[in-house]
């Protein structure tokens, strides 16, 4: 059986690197691609970004992955999996990591905010680290920074860009909080699908209350914390969260 992964708004495919591998030791076949707009896929000719278009990707993904497949989503990419669902998309399970069908409007901003700040660039890897560090101080700079490599691209001025389209923070983000609060509503009617969350404690996006919410909508939830993570995408995040979502995935769709 397969796993799709899906990456959040300004990562890319790397950001799943390890719980790739350790699906794959537990027999699980993993489609792991970069969202458009980001890393190594292409941009859109048309800034075609919405939540929408995201989900026709997957559904086409989806027809490459036989009849039982799992969709794991962290972020944007657990709204673009809420809204295919919507769609018509029927899963073997559903995992959904630092995402709600209503996340805190101050996190998604900061995001957002983000991916939108230096436009112009910056002249090495040192000041990229910088940057990053300053949007997440809860996580500490690496000694080595040159891992980012991979996340940005070089221009013709010679300057590092982050490798995602800038277009795609031209969404309003209560739009977007919209489009996927009433696609949730077909995820909440299709009870034989199993879902889980996964967050991060610390994380700005997901709270108390929007978990709660989301428990409300779907009482199947189960809900995993991982102490001491903020928004999906560190070391912090890896083992216990590799085991678990791999033991609620061998009871969902054995390998």
């Amino acid at each position: 059986p397969t796993v799709i992964l899906l990456h959040g708004g300004g990562q890319t495919r790397h950001s799943w690197s390890g719980s790739m591998k350790a699906l794959m030791g537990a027999g699980y076949r993993v489609i792991n691609f970069d969202a458009r707009g980001h890393g190594d896929s292409d941009w859109s000719d048309k800034g075609a970004y919405s939540i929408s278009d995201r989900a026709m990707d997957l559904e086409t993904l989806c027809k490459e992955a036989g009849d039982r497949f799992a969709v794991v989503g962290a972020s944007l990419g657990g709204a673009t999996i809420i809204r295919a669902i919507a769609d018509g998309l029927h899963p073997s399970a559903a995992v959904f990591v630092d995402i709600t069908p209503d996340p805190e409007e101050a996190g998604v901003t900061r995001v957002v905010d983000f991916m939108s700040s230096h436009p112009e660039g910056f002249a090495d890897i040192e000041e990229a680290a910088d940057a990053v560090a300053a949007y997440n101080p809860a996580r500490p700079r690496p000694n080595d920074p040159s891992g980012l490599r991979k996340n940005l691209r070089e221009g013709d001025d010679g300057r590092l860009r982050w490798h995602w389209d800038p277009r795609i923070v031209t969404q309003r983000v209560e739009e977007h909080r919209r489009d996927v609060r009433d696609a949730a509503e077909a995820l909440a009617e299709l009870t034989h699908i199993p879902v889980m969350l996964v967050r991060g404690l610390l994380s700005d996006i997901v709270s108390e209350r929007s978990v709660e919410s989301f428990r409300h909508m779907v009482p199947r939830l189960e809900v995993f914390d991982v102490a001491g993570a903020g928004p999906m995408g560190g070391g912090e995040w890896d083992e216990h969260f590799q085991t678990r979502v791999i033991e609620f995935l061998k009871r969902n769709m054995p390998a």
